[in-house]
């Protein structure tokens, strides 16, 4: 059980990726952790299609990149560090996201997280369906000593990457996870004070267990 805390609480978001292949059995353990997860009235709606080829990935991160361009390069530069981030882990992190950006399609092998809607709208609790399975799998990509990090930045071009991906009629995406061998090591996520984000029966009210 320890273990499994201590998984949570180093999985942070690892965007520099060795291009070495990973074992695809490896990337089956991912799967079947994604498809354990909870998912509305167990409908499992879910499915994830694996994106190995270069040609397809270069299409994507043509507007991957674009959108760091307008809109994501923009927000890093303006924006002061999260809770829990001092500025010199946030300029890392900036420079993390950048690397990532060029070498999007170097990662070995994604993992798109999709929801066949069928003729059904997405509506508010649809990732509900989808992110606890994403989740899963970051945790157990952690576990097997993989990177991995949680990207959505490609629905800002949703309708040009998901024709890139060849997704059907009816299938959404909701994440592509990059996945490869890390090039820096594991260690503890970045976050602010539970005290700042957690009340008790009125907004606002500190949880008093936590004084």
């Amino acid at each position: 059980m320890d273990d499994l805390f201590e998984i949570m609480q180093t999985t942070r978001s690892m965007r520099r990726l060795k291009p070495d292949p990973v074992p695809d059995e490896l990337i089956r353990k991912i799967l079947e952790a994604g498809a354990c997860a909870a998912n509305g009235g167990n409908t499992q709606r879910w499915r994830f299609l694996i994106i190995k080829d270069g040609e397809i990935k270069q299409a994507v991160q043509m507007w991957y990149k674009r959108a760091f361009e307008e809109v994501v390069g923009p927000r890093y530069a303006t924006s002061a560090p999260p809770p829990g981030v001092s500025p010199e882990r946030y300029k890392r992190q900036h420079s993390a996201v950048e690397y990532l950006t060029e070498h999007y399609h170097e990662a070995p092998v994604w993992i798109v997280a999709c929801i066949d809607e069928g003729t059904a709208r997405p509506t508010r609790w649809s990732g509900a369906s989808i992110y606890p399975a994403v989740q899963n799998m970051l945790l157990a990509a952690r576990a097997l000593g993989l990177g991995c990090t949680l990207t959505t930045r490609h629905l800002l071009y949703e309708r040009e990457t998901e024709a890139a991906m060849g997704l059907p009629e009816g299938v959404h995406s909701y994440a592509i996870l990059p996945i490869g061998y890390p090039m820096g090591r594991f260690g503890p996520v970045g976050r602010g004070k539970l005290s700042d984000i957690v009340f008790q029966d009125k907004w606002g009210q500190p949880y008093r267990a936590l004084n």
